[in-house]
């Protein structure tokens, strides 16, 4: 009697390596931290009472339409970019009252560009982050 010997297929085992690497991937999601928890006794600085200094080089627009910069009164945006250096129209920075209406601010900006100023940046106070 003679054994006929069973043939094995050659199938590469992709579906077994995948299982194993899924079921390690959800394993370290589960056991494992993307960073490492703060510690429980330490207390984060708190700047709720720090007083911030406006930037010296900000044009200050003031609630009832008045502007200033570096302390003295300014006529109009487009006076005030005509008399800027080249260098300083690179970048004008607004600093608005909080009052101030949205219209005006943006009207300001749309000046400032019109006049040749290359970039418009509005300072803003920080608030709290989540």
């Amino acid at each position: 009697m003679t054994r006929r010997a069973k043939k094995r297929s050659e199938r590469e085992p992709t579906i077994t390596l995948i299982n194993i690497v899924f079921l390690m991937l959800v394993f370290f999601l589960v056991a494992g931290t993307v960073s490492r928890p703060i510690e429980t006794t330490l207390r984060l600085v708190h700047t709720a009472d720090l007083e911030g200094a406006p930037p010296p080089d900000a044009l200050v627009l003031h609630p009832d339409g008045r502007m200033a910069y570096r302390g003295a009164p300014v006529e109009n945006a487009a006076g005030f970019a005509a008399e800027l250096d080249v260098e300083d129209r690179a970048l004008v920075r607004l600093l608005p009252d909080r009052d101030l209406p949205a219209a005006r601010l943006v009207e300001t900006g749309r000046v400032l560009r019109a006049a040749g100023v290359e970039r418009v940046v509005i300072v803003t106070e920080q608030g709290p982050r989540p």
